[in-house]
């Protein structure tokens, strides 16, 4: 079995479409080499990488974190699960932020869609005389952490 995979296999086996492949190449998240015809070819650990990249993605890293922490593997070596661990151990707080405010916005959607009122006069999470304005851009009365945009990269 070959160490190197051809973009279908990486594509096929990661659930990553080939363009964000070639995406992540060209912002420096995968490495590929090329056959005597210009095909792309991965080292098979860049299945790794891409799982990688997906869990950080959805922990909610910008491709910039993401880009980031995986600068500090180390080089001439497939990463290991140490190495795994003390990236992914970064996440935890990050995490429980993100639990508590999807649990906050869990319980405003069930006190006020599941109450069955339908009456935005009486609704806490209405803006009569658009009184959340001056409190900036977005949904501002959900908690700070879901009102960042989400897949929006620079």
């Amino acid at each position: 079995m070959s160490d190197l995979l051809t973009m279908g296999e990486v594509a096929h086996r990661s659930g990553h479409a080939p363009s964000a492949l070639r995406y992540y190449e060209r912002v420096g998240l995968l490495e590929a080499t090329r056959t005597s015809g210009n095909q792309r070819r991965y080292h098979r650990s860049v299945l790794r990488r891409l799982a990688f990249i997906r869990a950080a993605r959805h922990v909610g890293l910008s491709l910039e974190e993401v880009r980031a922490a995986l600068a500090t593997l180390p080089a001439g070596r497939t990463p290991t699960r140490s190495d795994w661990t003390r990236l992914s151990r970064a996440w935890r707080s990050r995490l429980d932020d993100q639990i508590a405010a999807l649990a906050a916005l869990r319980d405003g959607l069930d006190s006020c869609i599941g109450c069955g009122c339908l009456s935005l006069q009486r609704c806490r999470l209405s803006n009569p005389g658009d009184r959340a304005a001056p409190a900036g851009p977005g949904a501002v009365y959900l908690p700070r952490l879901l009102r960042d945009p989400v897949g929006e990269e620079a």
